[in-house]
């Protein structure tokens, strides 16, 4: 991951998912989000096109970037989502997310994926919960748990 997203975002760490699928943060501000995603081969189905859960990723990421960037220092976490799927989504794609209404405690949102094209390949709308981002890590007091289960 770039330090321009983690820094962009807030993070502060790696999401190795999200690193993994090589998002770029293009747009992080107002209540607005953009991220361009080039998927590899590893993350296509077998009709060769992208995977319905890689397109889901960036929408909720999408999503929820737009959410905090009008409160970058707040986590959110994703309360439900309703994702449609248009058309395959093949080459280069480009997420918009958009804040539509926020409460004290809760961020409304959309984004729609577009191919290089600029034809809409996906959307999804998504409620997300502002969430204090809690310190992990060897000297933290909040614990990670991790279920081998």
């Amino acid at each position: 991951m770039s330090t321009k997203w983690a820094q962009a975002i807030g993070f502060g760490v790696d999401i190795p998912f999200v690193h993994h699928l090589g998002f770029e943060l293009t747009e992080f501000a107002d209540g607005h989000s953009e991220i361009h995603y080039a998927p590899k081969p590893e993350h296509l189905n077998s009709f060769n096109v992208t995977h319905g859960g890689a397109l889901m990723t960036l929408l909720d990421v999408s999503m929820a970037t737009a959410a905090r960037s009008i409160e970058p220092d707040m986590g959110v976490v994703t309360i439900e989502m309703k994702t449609s799927f248009m058309q395959p989504a093949i080459g280069v794609l480009t997420a918009k997310g958009t804040l539509m209404h926020r409460t004290a405690t809760m961020a409304f949102t959309t984004a729609t994926v577009f191919d290089a094209k600029g034809r809409a390949c996906a959307h999804a709308t998504g409620t997300f919960k502002f969430v204090k981002r809690l310190p992990t890590g060897p000297k933290s007091t909040h614990p990670v748990n991790i279920s081998t289960d």
